[in-house]
């Protein structure tokens, strides 16, 4: 995958050949084979009516026109060409239908395949990763592939055989001038394969461009309030415009490489044409061939042209199918989380353990963890202060397995949690954050994220949560919908409803990271008393700048650059008059300085 989009996303980063592509995509085909190869049959009847055509007329004038022909020559052209028009469209219709059937059959299992993958991709994917990127793979690109299948395989397919029908068709007319068309098609091959190689090059760099568009849209629409605050519109336009005009050079580029085909491939066939032309004259003059035959060859060759352009022009397409194909291989082959071990975790007592834990984010001579020890005894609250930078989050991050430790070990109830199984992990931990996630669902489904929706456990998360009053005065109560990341709520709200997931999943494992830090005073209140039903009987890791927060804290831990400094109580680190306490004061100072600040403007 790419980084921000700063390059094609497969991560097989070389050109792939067209046959190991589609070696790749084999085995989603191959189920759905059978459909295909019917598609296939139908469309090599198509083809070969295309060679009925110029026999019918062949027939008509060497044997139906003249007042001496009578009997079945009456009637052979009407019924002939019926009973060939009946054909072509049945089986154009069953052709079209099975290829549009197994194609959308597979486009189903890639996209499948695809979001499960991303699903269970590891954390640093998503660091790795912009959200443009990953919609683009998983929604847009597979549908390229969608028209490989429909659209160039039918026209491969189809076209491919008529035109082997018709030359074979033209070779028992008359072998002589059909040769001097079989001359061309091998100038035509080795034209196109160099036009090949600038197209799939120019594909890929344009895909590069698209999703650094994507990106660009993401960001402003993400970020719209800084950029209308800080009056960033026209910055936006341009870098939107500069990377738009980039991707329209590229577009052009493939527009003109491609375009060379349909015009060279003209431009040979009517010089051929033309020699086909003078030599059926001579031959005409020496009673080599008859009116009917030399019409019959003239309509067969005019009719090979159209399907061999449709071939020719079909190279660009491919191409894109085939960079598609390429992103779509590189997310299918990301690596996922690894599974964890073999023993089941029904409910863990709580305890957590660090046991001489290091990490860092593969950063030479940089560790974010160095050697981090401490136990949490069930149902204890520990708070992690520190500076900003200082591994508060990385180290609430390991014990889900967001990420694995590079040293040391981490232990639930004296097993390491690399033993359990990672569903079973996960389950006990319950995790709040600053940076609340709402899903564009009902309240309940929210509430319930996981698991099946109970409706009195519900209203019970909703109660604890300090939200049922505020639910029940809306129009739809816990069936409301919240919209995007839950846009229709309040700061205060949102976290509420966090919290009551929380307490619905009751996980004995709790996690707070900064979670009443972006709310007012009020709010704060609220989700502060919500918080505190909901810390107790559960082990509980708590991150918080503002550390008034943290005061009630069983044991408050003191990081900085990685490593634990301090421990002990609010009062036990105020008296060291350390780290925490030097944290505390410049808090404190700061805290009197907004008060005095707000009481002068009172007075004003």
């Amino acid at each position: 995958m790419s980084i921000q989009g700063n390059s094609p996303i497969p991560t097989v980063a070389k050109q792939a050949a067209t046959q190991d592509l589609m070696a790749r995509l084999w085995p989603y085909v191959k189920p759905h084979l059978w459909a295909m190869l019917l598609g296939m049959v139908a469309m090599a009847v198509v083809a070969s009516t295309e060679a009925g055509i110029p026999h019918v007329l062949q027939q008509l004038l060497d044997h139906g026109f003249g007042a001496h022909e009578r009997g079945i020559w009456r009637w052979y052209g009407p019924v002939a060409v019926v009973l060939l028009a009946f054909v072509r469209g049945l089986g154009q219709y069953a052709g079209n239908y099975l290829m549009s059937l197994s194609s959308n059959r597979i486009l189903l299992d890639l996209r499948l395949k695809m979001f499960d993958r991303m699903l269970h991709a590891p954390a640093d994917f998503f660091q790795r990763e912009t959200a443009s990127t990953i919609i683009n793979a998983i929604v847009f690109e597979v549908n390229q592939v969608l028209n490989v299948l429909v659209g160039v395989i039918t026209t491969l397919v189809r076209d491919s055989l008529t035109v082997v029908g018709l030359l074979g068709y033209l070779f028992y007319l008359n072998w002589r001038l059909t040769m001097i068309v079989a001359v061309i098609l091998p100038g035509i091959g080795w034209l196109m394969s160099k036009i090949n190689r600038r197209l799939r090059r120019l594909n890929r760099e344009s895909q590069m461009l698209t999703n650094q568009l994507s990106y660009i849209v993401e960001e402003t629409v993400g970020g719209y309030k800084v950029v209308k605050v800080h009056n960033g519109e026209a910055y936006e336009q341009g870098r939107f415009e500069r990377m738009s005009r980039r991707l329209r050079g590229y577009q052009m580029r493939m527009t003109v490489s491609g375009g060379l085909a349909q015009p060279l491939t003209q431009f040979l066939a009517s010089l051929a044409m033309a020699v086909v032309i003078g030599i059926a004259v001579v031959q005409s003059a020496s009673d080599q061939t008859s009116v009917g035959s030399f019409v019959a060859f003239l309509t067969a060759m005019l009719l090979i042209i159209s399907p061999l352009k449709r071939v020719i022009d079909v190279n660009q397409p491919l191409q894109r199918g085939m960079t598609a194909a390429e992103l779509i291989l590189g997310l299918i082959d990301e690596p996922v989380e690894p599974k964890g071990g073999d023993q089941p975790l029904a409910r863990s007592a709580g305890k957590v353990q660090f046991d001489q834990v290091s990490f860092n984010y593969g950063v030479a001579d940089s560790s974010t963890l160095d050697r981090v020890s401490f136990t949490a005894a069930p149902g204890e609250m520990i708070a992690l202060a520190g500076p900003s930078g200082a591994g508060k989050t990385t180290l609430v991050n390991l014990l889900p397995r967001f990420f694995n430790p590079t040293g040391g070990r981490i232990l639930i109830d004296d097993v390491p949690v690399e033993d359990y199984r990672l569903a079973d992990l996960r389950g006990q931990i319950a995790f709040v954050s600053q940076d609340v996630v709402l899903f564009n669902d009902s309240i309940a489904a929210n509430v319930a994220y996981g698991q099946a929706i109970d409706h009195e456990r519900v209203a019970s998360a909703l109660r604890v949560a300090n939200l049922s009053d505020t639910v029940a005065a809306m129009p739809n109560g816990v069936d409301t919908i919240v919209g995007g990341n839950g846009m229709r709520l309040s700061g205060g709200q949102r976290q509420r409803l966090a919290i009551a997931r929380a307490i619905y999943k009751d996980a004995p494992i709790l996690i707070l990271d900064e979670a009443t830090s972006a709310l007012d005073s009020e709010s704060e209140r609220y989700v502060q008393a919500a918080l505190e039903v909901l810390m107790q009987g559960r082990t509980t890791l708590v991150i918080a700048h503002r550390l008034s927060t943290i005061e009630r804290a069983d044991r408050i831990l003191v990081l900085e650059a990685g490593r634990i400094v301090e421990q002990g109580s609010h009062a036990e680190l105020l008296k060291h008059n350390g780290l925490y306490a030097n944290l505390h004061k410049i808090q404190f100072q700061k805290t009197d300085a907004e008060v005095g600040s707000e009481a002068s403007a009172v007075q004003d």
